[in-house]
């Protein structure tokens, strides 16, 4: 009987029209995401004006849908392994647009709250998904640069929110942004017509049938025998306690390091995201110039991602990332001792390449630590602790406007998040990796292969 190892398939694969649809729809995926995310960010001047409402209250609605993504990091994540990945995925498009479209139709902060809380549950289910299904399906040698790229369609949906913001707001209100995230609900079915599933899934139940479709798509030029076994190296099958297995194989105190670094991390990325805007204004540029400052720190993510993800697959993507964040520190300190206008965006521009865009690398390097069986879980939980950061953020900054402090000081406090998330990744890392848990000790932490997904890098 032929015996065919769909780990090194993949593994070995030449990138072809097979991979190239999957990162096109998980880019897609990741833009609606990164859109309905942002925008109530971009909104929020015009919704603390027509709703009436304070600094920390908006803080507070701001939150509602950050705490809906902690939640929807630990149960969607860990979901897909039970029911699959493509429909954990429609179920996330469907709740993150449908009701950031209904959130559009309120008129008060607490029905607000509650719709964008829904959301949340979406919006948090699906980036581990997404960063799951692109790093399982990838060939080892374009790994981290096609799962960065596919994680820049964040920027662009963040983009797309602030020029939607500059063209709409002033004609059509707020509201008129939320209700452009409701056209995405059309691509389900497509999506889920196109989308392949987990492969560790239809392993687990034996979808021999759906597994040879993928397989002559992943490599054309193979011949599948009529009788083949598919399967996995053991570690990467679906077995156990998922969750239980991220303390597993020395896996432990990493684990616990991602999640003080996601805290971190995320604290200091939804300040930028949620009160960019506001801070600038409230410094005295218009609403446009400060949209203008959302645009140029989104682009630099884009350009962050795609060469933290191209520099990945050349050196150790842990210390890639390390020196991002660290650099991210620098920059956020040198914004706070200037006040040219014309470097201030140049500064914002390399502030969005070594922050938001570090913590697209950082999504990947979470994902490239797993093994593929508690990929999506080992993701989603290091999001759902990181997301307390992105929680608490929002009101706590909130405080701060409130206080009037100057943008400097509000600056200095992201700088130092920036720094901390930059040691904690840093003591991530053991000498032993998942592939060598069967007894022989793996190479040190900075000289293992960067392109396993399984290496514990």
């Amino acid at each position: 009987m032929q015996r065919i190892n769909v780990h090194e398939l993949v593994d070995e694969a030449r990138f072809n029209g097979f991979h190239l649809t999957i990162l096109i729809w998980c880019m897609l995926i990741t833009a609606i995401d990164g859109y309905d995310l942002t925008v109530t960010g971009i909104a929020l001047p015009s919704i603390m004006k027509e709703m009436g409402v304070s600094a920390v209250t908006a803080g507070f609605m701001t939150s509602s849908a950050l705490f809906g993504m902690m939640f929807g990091s630990f149960f969607l994540g860990a979901l897909s392994d039970k029911i699959g990945r493509r429909w954990t995925l429609a179920i996330c498009v469907f709740l993150f647009s449908a009701f950031t479209a209904a959130a559009g139709f309120t008129s008060e902060p607490y029905s607000f709250s509650v719709l964008r809380f829904i959301s949340g549950l979406g919006l948090g289910g699906a980036m581990p998904n997404v960063i799951a299904q692109m790093s399982e399906y990838s060939p080892k040698k374009t790994r981290g640069f096609v799962t960065t790229m596919m994680y820049s369609g964040y920027g662009i949906g963040a983009i797309s929110a602030a020029l939607l913001g500059k063209l709409l707001f002033v004609t059509h209100g707020w509201q008129s942004v939320f209700f452009a995230s409701a056209p995405p609900l059309v691509l389900i079915p497509f999506a889920m017509k196109s989308m392949p599933e987990s492969l560790p899934y239809l392993i687990a139940h034996k979808f021999d049938s759906q597994i040879r479709a993928i397989v002559s798509r992943i490599e054309p030029g193979i011949r599948v025998e009529e009788r083949v076994e598919f399967h996995m190296p053991i570690q990467e099958r679906v077995g156990g306690v998922p969750v239980a297995r991220l303390f597993q194989e020395g896996r432990g105190v990493s684990t616990v390091m991602f999640c003080i670094a996601m805290f971190t991390a995320l604290f200091m990325v939804y300040t930028l995201i949620t009160w960019l805007t506001k801070l600038m204004a409230m410094s005295g540029y218009s609403l446009g110039s400060a949209l203008n400052f959302v645009i140029v720190m989104n682009i630099g993510a884009i350009i962050g991602a795609i060469a933290g993800g191209w520099l990945s697959d050349r050196l150790n993507i842990k210390w890639v990332l390390v020196t991002m964040y660290v650099l991210g520190s620098g920059f956020l300190c040198l914004m706070t001792v200037t006040t040219s206008t014309a470097l201030l965006f140049v500064i914002m521009g390399a502030i969005g390449i070594c922050t938001v865009g570090a913590q697209i690398v950082a999504y990947v390097y979470c994902g490239l630590f797993y093994p593929t069986a508690i990929r999506a879980t080992g993701v989603g939980v290091a999001l759902g602790v990181g997301r307390l950061g992105a929680i608490v953020s929002p009101p706590l900054i909130g405080m701060m406007v409130a206080m009037k402090l100057p943008l400097n000081q509000n600056l200095l406090v992201v700088a130092a998040l920036c720094a901390v998330a930059a040691v904690m990744f840093a003591a991530t890392g053991h000498r032993r990796s998942i592939s060598n848990s069967r007894g022989s000790a793996a190479p040190d932490v900075d000289s293992v292969d960067r392109g396993r997904p399984e290496a514990n890098v």
